[in-house]
């Protein structure tokens, strides 16, 4: 196989050699239902055996339960834990915040009504727990206790499959002997734990990621609750795991459902029934998945014959130090990139680096950052591994606990990008710029260090070329169909057209095409409102001009007027299209516009009035730019309306999303900062400030030629949606870019009689054109 494989914390490969094995043994023994054959019993037996063996404990310790799978073995605890006298007396559920979605699962089942999550470092605070020191009245008790006792169940992972952070197992025994030091934060229930009741604590151990490359020593730790899944120790078999029950934890665990063999004797036309008194035959319902349980003896012989004990180390102490190690070499690898600007590519998710073998496991997460610190989504990059036959794992890896603290996402965020249509497992990756998972390097006993390698060299490569090479590496016939959609999801795309048709004033969004002209955008500043000495307002002085919102309405063939709490004023789109008897009353008049002298046509004595009464100010006129008025940026003459100095302006949503995250304060909501800048068109590209990079840009048939950055002032200080004056964004720009307050470029079209359209839309093709050299999307 040409593939990379380093999802080992979804599943370890399963070696060729126990596949025959395994088939050979089927071909050669005829196995039946275990109720049947004594000889399928007896081999179901000593996969029992051998599985404490594995995990050096024995039957005189622990129980072992066959289910589907780890989570299969969670949710019995959830149903079966006793918690005591009732839910309202009885003990408490606590959960690690960095847990697999199959323990906050438990939380629907549990016989109590008060659930508590736990951070790491407030469960860590068990280990400083004095012997003699009683917690909050929560100790564990004496068999000769006279209080109403009470029992409490807290389930944590033993090795965390986000970031790969292995908890001291230590923790059990101070649980178990000493209660919780912190109590974390109430999910649920009151305020009347511990009155007059005393607790056990009893601990579930969620095991799935530890045992796949560590051993579990239960002799020397004793969770009550063991819970695993032997696909990711062995890669085959699947659908089969187990939870392993000590003594202790057998006293607390009750079921109340039977089916198949689980009992001594049944009665239909009664309901009276007597269940098994062995342990785990009582909690096996139906018939077992005996093949596949009978597999598992051949896995551990593989597993020992490929990764053979030596006197020093057992085979699932080498497979950890192995692991270890390639992880330890991967970070390092990934920390060592940057991007030629000497900005940090690799973002890494973890508790305590790699300096210690017994607090980090054989997984490395991480995110991928552009040269200017935004986020690279995890599904482009998951296009690239795919492309280059790497299999990592990509998201929240069904742990999102973890994915929340690490990603610092609060809860509002959370629900967020829970609105803006993105679940688990799916390729919505950004919200607002904000990751939503992260990817998952993962190592196995069979994972070379030549494969680490070639996984490093992909993302060094990729990331420091350009956003073209990289869609133009995505597009590959190689990509899967479920990925398929990345790329066109990463094309530079028109978002937004925005018209403003009276100067500084509110915006008008074009909701589908729309007419371009000489001077710009159809009747984008085609008219002003000017005061008595015939100069043109702007929201510089006159803040409220923002809510002055004019809307086009081309069937009426008006352009309609609206203010807060006034009536509605039309005046009509073309001057020649009034009465007679008004276009005589109007009036041409000169205005001055950043400099330059403009002829206008007085729009009448109503509209001035009604502007009046709006912005308390009398005397003011509605005029509509009458002439034509041409300006000469850099030797070359252009028709342009009553923009201050280009025909369109571009902003990058990108960009904005970048400029609001380093927002400090005054923050709001991306649309209301993207509105400051009054953009005509506004774009979204890969990666941020691509804009400022752009020669040209090919919107349909419609070519633009860029003519320069917009230096920007006050203005974008105006919030467009109340006129409220602030310092930001202005003050981030000047601080981000060294005093240069520049955001956006200017686009012009050279002659509208020589493009193949003139009409703009956001559903066409985007083809851009950079400086350097040309990069087409």
């Amino acid at each position: 196989m040409d593939n990379i494989y380093l999802d080992h914390a979804g599943t370890t490969l399963y070696p060729e050699s126990l596949i025959d094995i395994s088939s050979e043994m089927l071909k050669k023994h005829l196995f039946c239902n275990p109720h049947t054959s004594k000889l399928t019993g007896d081999l179901i037996d000593q996969a029992r055996y051998r599985i404490l063996q594995h995990f050096n404990t024995d039957a005189s310790e622990y129980a072992v339960v066959f289910v589907a799978n780890a989570t299969a073995a969670l949710k019995i605890v959830g149903e079966c834990f006793d918690f005591g006298e009732n839910a309202n007396n009885g003990g408490a559920f606590y959960y690690c915040q960095e847990n697999h979605t199959s323990v906050l699962g438990m939380r629907e089942l549990v016989r109590t009504n008060r659930l508590h999550v736990l951070t790491k470092d407030e469960i860590l605070k068990n280990l400083n727990i004095s012997k003699n020191i009683d917690i909050e009245k929560s100790g564990a008790l004496s068999d000769d206790d006279d209080q109403m006792k009470s029992n409490s169940l807290i389930a944590f992972s033993a090795q965390c499959n986000f970031s790969g952070y292995k908890m001291p197992l230590d923790t059990i025994k101070s649980i178990q002997k000493h209660g919780l030091a912190v109590r974390g934060t109430k999910i649920r229930g009151d305020e009347q734990q511990d009155n007059g009741v005393a607790n056990n604590f009893y601990v579930c151990l969620d095991c799935a990621s530890f045992v796949a490359t560590n051993l579990l020593d239960l002799r020397k730790y004793k969770p009550d609750f063991c819970c695993i899944s032997f696909y990711k120790m062995f890669g085959f078999p699947t659908g089969v795991g187990a939870l392993l029950v000590s003594k202790r934890g057998q006293s607390v665990l009750h079921k109340q459902y039977y089916g198949g063999g689980t009992v001594n004797t049944a009665m239909s036309r009664q309901d009276f029934h007597q269940k098994r008194p062995n342990f785990s035959t009582r909690f096996e319902d139906g018939t077992l998945q005996f093949l596949t349980i009978v597999a598992l003896l051949d896995s551990f012989r593989a597993l020992e014959r490929l990764v053979p004990p030596t006197n020093e180390q057992l085979s699932v102490q080498r497979i950890s130090l192995h692991v270890y190690r390639l992880a330890k070499y991967c970070y390092e690898s990934l920390a060592s990139l940057q991007h030629s600007n000497g900005a940090k590519l690799i973002k890494f998710y973890n508790h305590n680096g790699y300096e210690d073998i017994t607090l980090q496991g054989g997984i490395v997460t991480f995110n991928v950052l552009h040269d200017n610190g935004t986020y690279v989504g995890f599904a482009e990059v998951a296009c690239i591994a795919a492309v280059h036959n790497v299999l990592i794992r990509t998201g929240c890896f069904c742990n999102p606990g973890a994915c929340q603290w690490f990603l610092h996402l609060s809860n509002g965020d959370i629900r967020k990008q829970f609105e803006a249509g993105h679940v688990c497992s799916d390729y919505t990756d950004l919200v607002d710029g904000l990751p939503t998972g992260a990817v998952r390097m993962s190592f196995g006993y069979m994972t070379r260090i030549e494969d680490v390698d070639k996984a490093v060299t992909m993302i060094r490569d990729c990331y420091r070329t350009t956003a073209a090479e990289r869609l133009r590496i995505m597009e590959s016939k190689k990509l899967p169909d479920a990925l398929r959609q990345i790329p066109k999801r990463l094309r530079p795309k028109l978002k937004r057209i925005c018209i403003y048709p009276i100067k500084s004033c509110s915006a008008f969004e074009v909701a589908t095409e729309w007419a371009l002209t000489n001077t710009g955008l159809k009747y984008d500043r085609n008219w002003m409102i000017v005061d008595v000495n015939g100069m043109a307002l702007t929201q510089k002085h006159y803040t409220r001009l923002c809510l002055l919102k004019p809307i086009i309405n081309l069937d009426k063939g008006v352009l309609e007027l609206r203010f807060p709490n006034m009536r509605t004023m039309q005046v009509p789109l073309e001057m020649e299209d009034a009465k007679l008897g008004k276009r005589v009353e109007s009036t041409f008049c000169q205005t001055k516009v950043c400099n330059d002298l403009v002829e206008g046509l007085d729009c009448g004595e109503e509209v001035g009035a009604w502007l009046s009464d709006c912005l308390e100010t009398s005397a003011l006129r509605l005029l509509r730019q009458n002439a034509e008025r041409r300006r000469t940026p850099d030797g070359v003459t252009k028709d342009i309306s009553l923009a201050n100095q280009g025909q369109f302006l571009l902003v990058n949503s990108t960009s904005v999303r970048w400029l609001a995250h380093k927002v400090e304060v005054e923050r709001e909501p991306l649309e209301h900062t993207i509105d400051r800048f009054r953009a005509n068109l506004i774009m979204e590209t890969a990666s941020a400030f691509e804009e400022n990079e752009f020669e040209e840009i090919s919107v349909g048939g419609v070519n633009f030629k860029v003519d320069g950055f917009c230096t920007r002032c006050q203005m974008i200080c105006i919030n467009q949606h109340n006129g409220q004056k602030t310092n930001e964004p202005l003050r981030t720009i000047a601080r981000e870019f060294g005093g240069k307050i520049r955001f956006g470029v200017y686009l012009s079209i050279q002659d509208l009689s020589q493009q193949k359209s003139s009409i703009i839309s956001c559903s066409e093709k985007v083809i851009i054109k950079k400086k350097l050299k040309s990069m087409q999307y």
